[in-house]
């Protein structure tokens, strides 16, 4: 998806321009990629702001940017690391536990699913990603265990599972089929009907 953004970028530059030919187009790619990448950064900076979260690797922080760019079952990966992280946040606070570790975990974890073409378990990649990042080992943990591939060690580990449940499931935050869109509906008329004095719902 980041590949594909840098291509539509570019291909916008380059019809503005009108010089199309094959080194002006390499030319404006790699401008365009290199552009990009350093806007990376900063929407991860951006979000570990908006979470009150202090310091992070550059590459961690590249890597958060990268998010904006992905989807996962139709909903936007760095807005559902965010909600995470801020879920995590709340249920910390309301457990007497430390909520900027539980934040940190719960933003970095689907970090592993911005590496691309690597058939692990992204749990697993955010493990070892955030591992190799100097993450603290509650984080890394939380991360390789919110789809239990590895054992959950704290009980961050588990508010980050909940929370990415919880962002996950609820209506509206994910695509979903057309049979089970019509169902809902379904239920929801049924449940107008119930009431007397109600003849039609729609």
């Amino acid at each position: 998806p980041f590949r594909r953004h840098v291509a539509k970028v570019a291909l916008e530059k380059l019809m503005l321009d009108g010089r199309i030919h094959p080194t002006r187009i390499e030319e404006i790619v790699e401008k365009t990629r290199k552009e990009l990448e350093s806007e990376l950064e900063n929407i991860g900076e951006q979000s570990i702001m908006e979470l009150g979260i202090h310091t992070m690797h550059p590459e961690l922080l590249k890597l958060i940017g990268k998010m904006k760019y992905r989807a996962s079952y139709g909903q936007n990966l760095l807005n559902h690391s965010i909600e995470v992280a801020h879920l995590c946040g709340i249920m910390a606070g309301e457990l007497g536990l430390d909520i900027q570790i539980a934040k940190r975990a719960g933003l970095l974890h689907d970090i592993g699913k911005t590496i691309e073409q690597d058939p692990s378990p992204h749990a697993l990649l955010g493990f070892d990603l955030a591992k190799k990042y100097k993450e603290k080992h509650i984080v890394c943990n939380a991360i390789g265990a919110h789809h239990e591939d590895i054992e959950m060690e704290t009980p961050i580990a588990v508010l980050v599972q909940a929370a990415d449940s919880i962002s996950g499931a609820r209506p509206g935050a994910r695509r979903e089929s057309l049979e089970n869109y019509v169902k809902r509906l379904q239920k929801l008329e049924e449940i107008a009907m119930s009431f007397e004095g109600v003849s039609k719902s729609f």
